[in-house]
């Protein structure tokens, strides 16, 4: 007993208990984070926040950038709603300085460019001083034929008569060439140009881009004008295809009818009708060539303008054989091989067999 007692005391003595302690925390330390742990998370916090402020920041600026453009556009759309008052109103030259500041708020503000030419029109036509006569001792020349003419001029140009302005003004110059031959410039440019975005717009393409390219002598085109002439020469170009190159022919038009869906030419096709007839059939030579899900995408394209019932089956049939594409190997028919031989009508010997040629690997 007392042996055993003393063992316990040994096991269980408080010496034995710290030692046992201090050996474990020897060989299982406690695991202390290094200091520039901290650091890094520090930074990363302090990172996040500048970014969370510049973003903000940002978000701000956009916001404002938003607000004041509505504003400009309010303020275009009220300045153009009150130079069209001053226009109706006679007040030309107020019109025009009002239209000017639209064109500098909004440059690409739809009618602002076209009702500044007009509102210089009529206001210079306004400032035209009448020929006072002066006393000379010459007698002066009779020019009431010229004066008469050029009024119905500016009365045509009023009435938005382009056609019959040129034509007056091409009287005045057989008439008299030289009578105030910088207002007739001034006349002729605006009657070609108004002319020319007419004909165009009804589908006489190749007169109308005549017109505007004979404007252009007199004065350089506005943006609008430019833009006229430049899509009637695409739909020009893009119709000379037509039938020869249809991959060509869906490329142009799928530029020229999101703008100008119904522009047209003499047949009196529009763009988008063109382009839709076009995909047609640029899918059917798709489908020969065997690119049958290219096939689809056209046949798609066509009915995005309206529905036809041909095309949606196309289109239903090109998507089948894109996902399984069917075997266009057919087996060759082969004829018995006495009919290879053909028996010569005399009964005599049969005539030497032409070699011929077998596939390869067959």
């Amino acid at each position: 007993m007392t042996d055993k007692a003393t063992i316990n005391d040994k096991i269980h003595s408080p010496a034995d208990s710290r030692a046992e302690v201090e050996e474990q925390a020897e060989t299982n330390p406690r695991k202390r984070i290094p200091f520039w742990v901290f650091l890094v998370g520090v930074v990363f916090l302090l990172a996040g926040a500048a970014i969370g402020v510049f973003l903000g920041y940002r978000a701000g600026i956009e916001l404002r950038k938003q607000a004041q453009q509505s504003q400009v556009i309010m303020e275009a759309t009220y300045q153009f709603q009150l130079g069209l008052v001053d226009l109706e109103s006679g007040r030309y030259e107020t019109a025009r300085k009002r239209f000017e500041y639209v064109i500098s708020l909004q440059p690409d503000f739809p009618a602002a460019a076209e009702k500044l030419v007009e509102a210089n029109m009529l206001y210079s036509l306004a400032l035209t001083p009448t020929a006072a006569p002066t006393p000379t001792l010459e007698p002066t020349p009779d020019l009431r034929g010229e004066e008469e003419i050029f009024n119905q001029i500016a009365q045509h140009l009023a009435n938005k008569e382009w056609g019959q302005a040129i034509e007056a003004i091409q009287r005045l110059r057989d008439k008299n060439v030289n009578y105030r031959s910088v207002d007739v410039d001034g006349m002729y440019y605006i009657a070609l140009r108004f002319l020319g975005i007419e004909n165009v717009s009804r589908g006489e393409l190749e007169v109308g881009i005549y017109n505007l390219t004979l404007a252009e002598r007199f004065a350089p085109l506005d943006v609008e004008a430019q833009n006229y002439r430049n899509w009637a020469r695409m739909y020009l170009s893009a119709a000379s295809f037509w039938g020869a190159d249809w991959a060509r022919v869906v490329r142009y038009f799928a530029d020229i009818y999101p703008s100008l869906p119904n522009l047209r030419d003499a047949s009196g096709m529009t763009a988008v009708e063109r382009y839709r007839v076009a995909s047609i059939r640029y899918g059917d030579q798709l489908m020969t060539q065997g690119l049958y899900c290219d096939a689809e995408l056209q046949y798609r394209n066509a009915l995005t303008i309206r529905p036809d019932p041909t095309a949606e089956s196309a289109a239903a049939q090109a998507a089948e054989y894109c996902a399984n594409p069917p075997n266009q190997e057919e087996p060759e028919e082969t004829l018995p091989p006495e009919d290879l031989t053909p028996t010569p009508p005399d009964g005599g010997e049969p005539p030497l067999e032409t070699p011929t040629e077998t596939p390869s690997g067959g």
